[in-house]
């Protein structure tokens, strides 16, 4: 059927029964599957980027800005575990927010966290192609282009994310086990190798008002609070595997929340340790700590591939999990009409693989592109353009965050007797705290230099996006599961349990009449 209805400056179209059918997703995870994809998305935090927060706000700074922002990210993951119970599909983000604003809300919400997700992939694919080449030239001498790397390793694991849920979940759980097991390894060898020193911590000089717990003064805590979302990263994207959890009105906060408390964990022991051993002045300046401190506590041993090796694992841990995210967050907004709907196709084994692809191709063009755009002939401009996409990540993350919280306190509002199968424990004020701290770290980001012309491009990026979901998008939006709640105000919605298509199939049999959609 091909009627289309018009309503919230927005036109929806009656998909039908075949059109879910060829974007089906199959069921595979529980808590434990969760689990392990959130831990695994995250991982590579650990190993490096978190440290250059050092540099602007000394050891204490850094401690504190972590503080901070893990606090708010335990709210966030609280509050995104009720909202994932009560909206168990695949949309995530996008869900929450066009429940709670609307379908303009749900696109740029949405948007942020392709922004994010799609990026991220590219960025940590970048450094495992850099750490791959590394141990094979030490292994065999043999050293291939780094561009043949990142294609090789984009490959390798879109192939693995389209063989299936279960495969997908299984690699994820045994290579965050993997990573767990290397940090702590490294945290035995620092404490009981004689390495480790508190006053490491305190080695960095102060400037003029500075102290020795905050050698940059109070500024520099703000200044390092993004490099502290660095430890976190990633675990807010459990929601994206509702359709394929059995029972996620329980498996999702269960997951989400063991992942969180693992994270903040390994996070406060390698911000302690790592620098203990290296000291604060040269673990800020290191890009790669974790290898750094293995090579401080052997200095005598000729294992610098091994250690490579594992510094890789919690790399690739991290590029399969953020590039589970991305192709689930870009196969539901596809599915739902926002982006172009051939994204959302499944095929016979039930995984975005078109979605998947896609999102593999942009990562690439990205990284080699703006390279060659951006740093010309320079030396390793790959990498160059690796960290300022960082930036751009975290900034469209950040962005979502505040966006889900501002959703959360709306949905408690709009909603008040929808069914909450899992209710956050600090409730409004939590989410109230989590997105204050979400909005300061926004607008504190251009303060650091660093970002400054990230917020340009991030503005450009949602021009570009905002024109052509005005110009197409929003003229072909369909009734995916994330519409249907939103417009039902929760009654339908629900795939694990209605299946799709209920409510068209509801108002063309006359039993209700949702179409146009009222919002």
């Amino acid at each position: 059927m091909d009627q289309n209805m018009s309503v919230s400056g927005v036109q929806y179209t009656h998909a039908g029964k075949e059109y879910f059918e060829k974007r089906g997703l199959k069921r595979y995870a529980g808590a434990a599957s969760l689990w392990g994809l959130g831990v695994a998305a995250v991982i590579s935090g650990d190993f490096s980027g978190w440290n250059f927060g050092i540099g602007n706000a000394g050891w204490g700074g850094m401690l504190v800005a972590t503080i901070i922002i893990g606090l708010m990210y335990l709210l966030m993951i609280y509050s995104i575990a009720e909202m994932s119970a009560a909206m168990p599909h695949t949309g995530g983000a996008y869900s929450f927010a066009r429940s709670a604003m609307g379908p303009w809300g749900g696109f740029i919400t949405g948007f942020a966290e392709t922004v994010e997700y799609v990026i991220t992939t590219a960025v940590v694919g970048t450094f495992a192609a850099l750490y791959a080449d590394s141990i094979v030239a030490e292994l065999f001498g043999i050293s291939w282009p780094i561009w043949l790397w990142v294609v090789i390793i984009y490959v390798i694991f879109v192939a693995l994310n389209a063989a299936g849920a279960a495969a997908s979940f299984r690699f994820a759980f045994a290579i965050a086990i993997i990573s767990l097991a290397v940090l702590a390894v490294f945290c035995l060898a620092a404490v009981f190798s004689g390495k480790f020193s508190v006053d490491n911590l305190w080695d960095i000089v102060p400037e003029a008002g500075g102290s020795t717990f905050l050698p940059y003064g109070v500024l520099g805590v703000f200044l390092a609070m993004p490099f502290a979302i660095w430890f976190f990263l990633g675990i807010e994207e459990l929601p994206l595997a509702a359709e394929e959890t059995h029972t996620p009105a329980k498996d999702i906060p269960k997951g989400s929340i063991a992942g969180m408390f693992t994270l903040l964990v390994s996070a406060f022991l390698v911000l302690i340790l790592n620098p203990g051993v290296l000291g604060a002045a040269t673990i800020a300046e290191s890009g790669e700590p974790i290898l750094d401190g293995f090579r401080a506590i052997f200095p005598d041993s000729n294992i610098a591939a091994l250690l490579s090796l594992m510094a890789l694992a919690g790399l690739i841990a991290s590029f399969q999990g953020i590039m589970f995210a991305a192709g689930r967050n870009v196969y539901s907004l596809s599915r739902a009409g926002y982006y172009p709907k051939f994204l959302s196709l499944t095929g016979g084994r039930k995984t975005p693989y078109v979605a998947l692809i896609a999102s593999a191709v942009v990562g690439i063009v990205l990284i080699f592109g703006l390279g060659a755009i951006a740093y010309g002939s320079e030396e390793a401009p790959y990498v160059n353009a690796a960290n300022a996409l960082l930036l751009i990540a975290v900034f469209g993350a950040v962005i979502a965050y505040v966006l889900q919280m501002v959703s959360f306190l709306m949905l408690r509002k709009k909603y008040p007797s929808v069914s909450r199968p899992y209710r956050s424990p600090v409730g409004i004020i939590g989410a109230l705290i989590a997105g204050i701290i979400a909005l300061v770290t926004l607008i504190l980001m251009p303060f650091n230099s660093d970002y400054r012309s990230v917020v340009l491009w991030v503005g450009v990026v949602y021009v570009v996006g905002l024109v052509l979901f005005a110009l197409f998008g929003r003229k072909r939006l369909v009734l995916s599961p994330e519409e249907e709640y939103a417009v039902t105000g929760g009654a339908h919605g629900h795939p694990e349990t209605e299946g799709y298509d209920v409510t068209e199939q509801l108002e063309e049999s006359g039993q209700e009449d949702y179409f146009p959609p009222k919002d």
